[in-house]
């Protein structure tokens, strides 16, 4: 028995143009797209279907670099570390007197 390999949720492709790439796969171009969704290759309205050399680069999510602060090296709450309360605030007429 072989072992079972994980299904990734959010498993892409990215269609990769060839050399001559058709206008269908320059306009893909930087797109990311789940892996159900994807496209056959070649394209179906792609006019070099013989000399066709478009690949799929495959990502495991479909979400480009970092996306929380942490992760990109900021706060995550720039306030959190910021003392906001006033040192002698007077709430009554009579705090002073």
């Amino acid at each position: 028995m072989g072992a079972s390999v994980p299904t990734l949720r959010y498993h892409c492709v990215e269609v990769i143009g060839g050399p001559h790439a058709c206008a269908t796969a320059q306009a893909l171009k930087g797109q990311r797209v789940l892996s159900a969704d994807a496209p056959r290759l070649p394209l179906e309205t792609c006019d070099k279907s013989a000399d066709c050399r478009c690949v799929f680069r495959h990502f495991d999510d479909r979400r480009r670099g970092p996306r929380r602060a942490d992760e990109r090296g900021e706060l995550a709450d720039p306030w959190a570390y910021t003392e906001r309360r006033k040192k002698y605030s007077a709430r009554r007429e009579t705090d002073f007197d």
